[in-house]
């Protein structure tokens, strides 16, 4: 590994200025970050009250305390606080376009900008909220969208937020069976409709699905649909989306966001949902709200934009609404910052790939703070992009990364590539977390030494620790990733979810109740319920960094030797002839295991016996022999989600003799076409066993 170096930076990080307050307004000191997470997940009440007065979040009715009751699932944060997210967002109005500061800055790939100024996001969020109050929406009804990231999205999720609905939102990537099995569990009120989209150079029609989604959802009263070029015909029996966002008037002017107990339900997002119907998870107005605010200043280093101390700050994370870096772009907008989007492909078409895109756009709108999935930082590099040809970037100030690990070779790739352009030591905001709370449980601080391959730190307020097999807490160890405390963020519940059982089985049913769940260390009372189990390996190193292996459940366990398949991927992808990979551990019931992995080569490479033993060495050098597949298989596709993972799992259940339709649903994924090779391989491989039985 490199030596470690620490980060540039251009002005006061935010993390300090909240511990130089800390240290002015609490008298609290800390020496180091560690000693200040400490704090944060042992003092929960002291600490999330900090993040409240800090922030000067906003109740027209005081609360009692900021954790009421500590129990998991079920903690009561800041009991008799009333708030609203989009009254936090639009409370920024008059200040930052007094500054000069736009709302929103939006371009898609054919070239078009839409810039949305502070009052006129605010105009067209009373005049939409207006609208669907005239149609009956009232506090808890769900409003359902189909839309892509534009933004009409964030405009029409402000003004469901503002009169107390529940947002849902699908991506039009997304097929109508996929976007059904969603929306149907929650039964909403207004479906709001996009009729076409354009993406990868490619103009496509979804007035029929729109039609098909009106069709198949009873509990719909009020359709609005936002009409595009891209449609052959319009949707029947819907009201246009432009009529709804018109109205200039005095009501307009004089409409301000309803005040809502902290814990009212803010929005619905789902679990992946390789299996059975998706996970409808409920987030409340508060807690997403308080955890937003938090990150994306102490940890994201966001500032406002309007703040003499990050004045014109601008950040953009791309991403689709089918991803919760969606809702993670639009809580820039907490803050008073610039909300940069991107609504395309950031590749390119299949033809004419192109992965400078969203490099020249970012340079076109002088983005401060960059983020994406770390798949689109290692296909930049494997697409040898150099990034001084894609405009001037020297406003970056950090590149944010999550949704898989990013491997050291990429991200020393990209610190290469900015130390070119005259950044020596661009920061790199590594992240961890997930759409289950919508937040992080692993990030950056700007003041932190960077270690390529490694996360810089824990977040404040989530107590992470790596447990092993026993249960305990270890360092320096690979372990099961667990939060032994509340985070506000967390799900209040899963939709028609009865007696939380889903809930409960999803995260807190593999510890005993009460074991770790005393804030600081130790057992406490049964009655606080279990920790918080997410699924992912994690190792936690003597000077806090963490390291992420990929999903506990899809690690590779050879000869009793754990590993995680991201550092399998990470040996094998730093090879040029490599372009994707998959590696599964099977084990057929009492015989020893078998772990054949699948690799994508670059056209016009054949997998011959010199590559295989290429690939071979690659992994014994890096890991060991004992990870050195049984099988490697050249494919045309790795199968991934919508979202980019890897489906490792439901590969591995195939594998191991389950139906396709038991294990993967395919309107979830990117490429659904790839499972029918995996089908024909699983079929003979079971074939061949039951030979040698």
């Amino acid at each position: 590994m490199p030596a470690t170096t620490m980060p540039h930076t251009r002005r006061t990080p935010l993390m300090r200025r909240y511990q130089n307050w800390l240290a002015q307004t609490r008298g609290l000191h800390f020496e180091s970050y560690d000693a200040l997470w400490r704090w944060s997940v042992t003092d929960l009440d002291g600490f999330w009250q900090s993040i409240w007065d800090y922030f000067e979040m906003q109740s027209p009715t005081p609360h009692s305390a900021a954790l009421g009751r500590n129990v998991m699932p079920g903690a009561q944060w800041f009991p008799g606080a009333q708030v609203n997210y989009a009254q936090q967002v639009l409370r920024h109005v008059d200040a930052a376009h007094a500054a000069g500061m736009p709302a929103v800055v939006a371009e898609n790939e054919r070239g078009e900008v839409i810039e949305l100024s502070w009052p006129e996001l605010r105009r067209q969020v009373a005049s939409l909220a207006l609208h669907l109050q005239a149609q009956g929406v009232q506090p808890g009804d769900r409003v359902a969208a189909y839309l892509p990231n534009i933004p009409q999205a964030i405009v029409a999720f402000l003004a469901v937020a503002s009169v107390g609905g529940v947002w849902s939102v699908c991506s039009p990537d997304m097929g109508a069976a996929a976007v059904l099995d969603r929306f149907k569990q929650i039964e909403p009120k207004v479906l709001i409709a996009v009729d076409g989209v354009y993406y990868a150079g490619k103009a496509m029609d979804r007035g029929q699905i729109a039609s098909e989604l009106r069709a198949q959802l009873p509990s719909v009263q009020h359709m609005l649909v936002l009409r595009t070029p891209f449609a052959t015909q319009q949707v029947p029996d819907s009201a246009s989306w432009s009529d709804a966002v018109a109205r200039d008037d005095a009501a307009v002017a004089a409409f301000a966001p309803q005040w809502l107990p902290f814990d009212h339900p803010l929005w619905i997002v789902y679990s992946s949902g390789t299996t059975g119907l998706p996970k409808p998870i409920v987030h409340g107005h508060g807690g997403i709200e308080i955890v937003a605010l938090a990150m994306k200043a102490l940890h994201n280093d966001v500032g406002c934009s309007y703040d003499p101390e990050s004045w014109g700050e601008r950040f953009h994370w791309y991403s689709s609404t089918g991803w919760v870096m969606w809702n993670s772009q639009v809580a820039g907008l907490l803050g008073g910052t610039t909300c940069v989007i991107f609504d395309g492909s950031p590749g390119g078409s299949k033809d004419q790939p192109d992965w400078g895109v969203l490099w020249r756009f970012a340079a076109r709108h002088q983005v401060s703070s960059f983020g994406a999935g770390a798949a689109f930082y290692a296909n930049c590099m494997k697409a040898g992009l150099d990034l001084a040809q894609c405009g001037d970037l020297s406003h970056i100030t950090s590149l944010g990364s999550t949704g898989s690990p990013l491997s050291p070779d990429v991200q020393a790739w990209g610190t290469q590539q900015f130390a070119q352009m005259g950044t020596p030591h661009i920061w790199w905001n590594n992240l961890s977390g997930g759409t289950d709370f919508c937040g992080a449980f692993i990030g950056g601080n700007r003041e932190l030494p960077q270690q390529p391959g490694e996360m810089q730190c824990r977040m404040l307020g989530a107590a992470v620790e790596a447990w092993s097999e026993a249960g305990e807490p270890v360092i320096d160890a690979v372990g099961e990733l667990v939060c032994t405390q509340p985070i506000p963020s967390m799900p209040l519940y899963f939709w028609g979810d009865a007696g939380n059982q889903r809930y409960l089985g999803s995260y807190f049913d593999m510890y005993p109740a009460g074991h770790g769940r005393q804030p600081g260390g130790g057992d406490g009372a049964a009655a606080m319920g279990g920790v918080w189990r997410h699924g992912d390996w994690l190792k936690v190193s003597p000077h806090g960094g963490c390291t992420i292996y990929g999903r506990s459940d899809a690690t590779i366990n050879r000869h009793g030797l754990r590993m995680g398949t991201s550092e399998i991927y990470s040996a094998v992808e730093a090879l040029p002839e490599v372009l994707d990979s998959m590696v599964v551990d099977l084990e057929y019931l009492g015989r020893e295991s078998f772990m054949p992995m699948f690799v994508v080569l670059r056209d016009g490479l054949q997998l011959d016996a010199a590559l295989q033993a290429k690939l071979a060495a690659a992994i014994r050098q890096a890991l060991s022999p004992r990870f050195v597949p049984d099988e490697i298989v050249q494919v045309a596709e790795i199968p991934r989600t919508l979202t980019g993972k890897k489906q490792e799992l439901p590969i591995k259940k195939l594998l191991l003799g389950q139906p396709l339709e038991k294990v993967v649903n395919k309107d979830t994924m990117a490429n659904p076409a790839s499972l029918d090779w995996f089908v024909g391989y699983a079929q003979r491989k079971q074939a061949l066993a039951s030979e040698t039985v």
